[in-house]
């Protein structure tokens, strides 16, 4: 068991003269099963062909991009775990001076928009070799898309880079008939039959029976198709029943086959499975080593998928809305592995997967008609269809504590409260706060106006409030001190500056001090996205607020942190703005404090208001 080749040196070692295929990566190179150059590297390798990784070519020069050679069949690239623009940039377009993907979290290692960058690259470093594109960043990108930091719609990513083909989503089962097919000495030009690809024709070769969205020069301009497109697009993401989709890009057609099958149970163990060495390769150990590895290391991923579908979040778009899982005995095997690293204390820091408690489809009707395009699983309310059971989940969770040699087994990652809520059987909630959370348990109500709800596409804020409650009771009566940490979202669309307030006041209800508070990040490829973007609800049509100035942003991030004397000014403007100066003052149900100037009482003509410590306004008189 080893890394897979970086140099023609660790070639020779193999005993390789010329690999099979080369994957080119915006990331570090890190060979653990949530990285996708690592799945993806090991699934070609477990077909039986030889692959390389060139990890973060310098940009300014095609020579480490030939430093493995020629690949004998083709180029497989993606620009890492994340979109390479949200890694090098803030929600404010400020450059980042860190990158979690990146020995020693060095910025600059990858190029802005490293897909097209390293494309390109490739093309001129070997014109006639095929390019396959793949991973978040091509994913999210396959049709005209908004584009935060240009402030424009951009064509398909695949215009754009000059690439063959473009596979998107979870590309395990795409590239395995990828390589047999390349193999064989089929023209790439011909491979335009495979589930979960996009590729570019001829408009004269369009398949009958797509369903066609608005080209690219009409959404460029007219933000109502643009919103009807992410509709459509939205809408056939779905194995069973979505239909390919068309955009006409000026004289070529993109085509999106059909989503590509999730993976069957025994597939998806035997990705887990390969022989990943789970850390990240010796040549970054100088550097400190990569630091994205620190939260993961010792995790497992037990699920794909997510039938919360947050309108803010692009796993639907990439992974899909259905859920599959691994097999308990394939889980219990990676964690008893674990006992075998020397670096390993016992505590698995993670269960999980996108949503930690999905272990089942959320209803039975699923494998037949697929997940349904006309509404939510969970919001604004659970579908009455919806089976919510932990059973199975509970099993597995109780057997892995009981591995000897364990000590700890966190749950992390995404944790649906309002699903749990539904189970009627609440030995996985009792269990959860008892035995899973290392001092917090981090959930996701995002807000609590529930207009901003809807639009977030997430449950009414009761059911925030009826969780947290549970979850503080059962705490008291553990004798434990847990915090139950919710994350929250300034500036959606949607948020009205008295939406902000509202959430403010909510947070001073229930003695929250949030340290930290995400901004909406408009990334590609999502419905919050599409409405930052057109103004537009893609699914109503109804026009909705978007909050777009800098001042707003601003006013409504502070907020959420109205207690931070850095704060008040912009929290005082905020709530002038509003006209709400009853939360001025020191009353109990104030956001800030007057100053100390507007608390005395002046004495002035005209009967003008001041403020007393009561927070209360009222008129001066004249002394007599």
């Amino acid at each position: 068991m080893d890394f897979l080749p970086i140099s023609k040196s660790d070639m020779r070692k193999r005993g390789i003269e010329q690999l099979d295929f080369i994957c080119v990566t915006g990331d570090a190179y890190v060979d653990h099963p949530t990285f996708g150059t690592a799945i993806i590297t090991r699934v070609i390798e477990a077909e039986g062909y030889t692959v390389g990784v060139i990890s973060q070519p310098n940009f300014k020069n095609l020579e480490d991009i030939r430093k493995l050679g020629e690949p004998r069949y083709a180029f497989f690239m993606n620009s890492g775990n994340i979109d390479s623009m949200v890694a090098h940039y803030t929600v404010a377009k400020r450059k980042r001076s860190d990158d979690y993907y990146t020995a020693g979290n060095k910025a600059g290692r990858r190029p802005d928009r490293a897909v097209i960058v390293y494309a390109k690259m490739i093309r001129q470093a070997f014109p006639d070799k095929p390019l396959i594109i793949g991973g978040l960043e091509a994913s999210l990108r396959r049709f005209a898309h908004y584009d935060y930091w240009d402030d424009e719609v951009r064509p398909s990513i695949l215009v754009d880079s000059g690439a063959d083909l473009l596979v998107y989503g979870m590309g395990e089962y795409q590239t395995i008939e990828l390589v047999h097919r390349l193999a064989k000495g089929e023209p790439v030009s011909s491979i335009t039959d495979i589930r979960g690809i996009c590729y570019l024709a001829d408009p004269s070769q369009t398949p009958w029976g797509a369903v066609q969205c608005p080209d690219f020069e009409i959404v460029a301009r007219d933000k109502a198709s643009y919103a009807k497109a992410t509709r459509q697009q939205m809408n056939e993401q779905d194995e069973v029943r979505g239909k390919t989709l068309v955009q006409r890009h000026g004289s070529r057609m993109l085509i999106q086959n059909p989503p590509m099958y999730a993976l069957k149970t025994e597939d998806l163990d035997r990705v887990a499975e390969f022989p990943y060495m789970r850390t990240y390769h010796p040549v970054y150990e100088q550097e400190g080593g990569v630091p994205a590895i620190r939260e993961v290391e010792f995790s497992i991923t037990h699920n794909r998928g997510c039938f919360g579908a947050c309108n803010f979040c692009s796993i639907a778009f990439h992974q899909g809305r259905k859920i599959t899982c691994r097999s308990e005995a394939s889980i219990l095997k990676e964690a008893q592995s674990f006992l075998k690293n020397p670096h390993f204390k016992g505590y698995i820091s993670d269960i999980g997967g996108p949503t930690a408690n999905f272990r089942q489809p959320s209803c039975k009707k699923q494998a037949e008609h697929g997940l349904c395009k006309d509404r939510k699983c969970l919001a604004p309310t659970p579908c009455k269809a919806l089976v919510a059971d932990h059973t199975e989940y509970l099993q597995l969770l109780r057997k892995v504590r009981k591995i000897p040699g364990i000590k700890k087994v966190f749950i992390r990652s995404g944790l649906r409260y309002d699903y749990l809520l539904e189970d009627s059987n609440l030995e996985f909630f009792h269990e959860l706060v008892e035995h899973h959370i290392s001092g917090q348990l981090r959930v996701a109500p995002e807000h609590c106006s529930n207009a901003v709800l809807d639009a977030m596409g997430k449950p009414k804020i009761e059911v925030y409030r009826k969780f947290a409650e549970m979850y503080q009771k059962k705490t008291r009566e553990l004798g434990k001190e847990q915090y139950l940490v919710p994350y929250l979202m300034s500036s959606h669309p949607g948020s009205t500056l008295n939406d902000a307030i509202e959430l403010a006041l909510f947070l001073k209800t229930n003695h929250l001090h949030p340290d930290q508070v995400q901004d909406f990040y408009p990334t590609p490829g999502t419905v919050s996205t599409c409405m930052y973007y057109t103004g537009l609800d893609p699914f109503t049509g109804k026009k909705i607020f978007v909050p777009k100035t800098k001042e707003e942003k601003a006013m409504q991030r502070a907020l959420l942190q109205y207690f931070k004397p850095e704060n008040r000014n912009l929290v005082m403007k905020a709530l002038m703005m509003a006209g709400r100066k009853d939360l001025i003052g020191t009353g109990k149900n104030c956001l800030i404090a007057p100053s100390r100037k507007e608390e005395m009482t002046k004495q002035t003509q005209g009967g003008k208001r001041s403020w007393h410590k009561n927070g209360k306004s009222s008129k001066n008189t004249k002394r007599k």
